[in-house]
């Protein structure tokens, strides 16, 4: 019995690592990265403007588009703990849920019928991330709710001020400033191509 508790913490333990992980990188997508930011503004920023502007756009993806770069990550992670030799079941757990951390995003932008009973049964339990809880993250100026698997950490990491308290530290040690977000009213214009987009449907 003791072991099965161990265990279970133990996976909730990295479950939780992953969620953090995943929303330690969108926040720094969403804080930093532009479509004119050198190397990554294509490949991260031009999306996550689109996420932004039009967040249901996503649901179009198929798995890969919504997940390479994370298993790509991932793949890398296990690579690497192999060849350290410690690749454990509590890595391969991480990369699992690393790994899909964006399709379990998408689901929080989809309707119950769409996900169908088990992921929405998964949801009312609270496993997964929640479509309520996600909202929180889309209403302006959208600077909260960061994690994107559960429900767990981002009412703890706001209520501590985690990540205002991270961009007040990156900004008064190395000048990094938070970008601003065109869809948030009053943080500037959205490109051309947004609007554009959002005429297409």
């Amino acid at each position: 019995m003791n072991d099965l508790i161990s265990l279970t913490l133990q996976a909730a333990g990295v479950v939780l690592a992953a969620d953090f992980a995943a929303g330690f990188v969108h926040w720094m997508e969403d804080a930093y990265i532009r479509e004119d930011t050198p190397w990554l503004g294509r490949w991260i920023g031009r999306p996550n403007i689109v996420h932004h502007h039009l967040p249901r756009r996503m649901t179009r993806n198929t798995w890969w588009e919504s997940n390479k770069e994370l298993v790509v990550a991932m793949g890398v992670l296990i690579i690497a703990a192999a060849w350290l030799d410690c690749l454990t079941w509590h890595v391969w757990l991480f990369a699992v849920v690393g790994g899909n951390a964006n399709e379990v995003h998408k689901w929080s932008h989809r309707t119950r019928r769409e996900n169908g009973r088990f992921i929405s049964m998964l949801q009312d339990l609270r496993i997964l991330q929640t479509p309520q809880h996600h909202t929180v993250h889309h209403t302006n100026p959208k600077e909260v709710h960061y994690c994107p698997v559960t429900n767990a950490l981002n009412p703890v990491l706001d209520a501590l001020h985690f990540w205002v308290g991270l961009e007040w530290l990156l900004e008064h040690t190395v000048g990094l400033k938070r970008q601003p977000d065109s869809s948030v009213p009053g943080q500037g214009i959205p490109p051309e191509w947004i609007t554009e987009m959002r005429r297409a449907g």
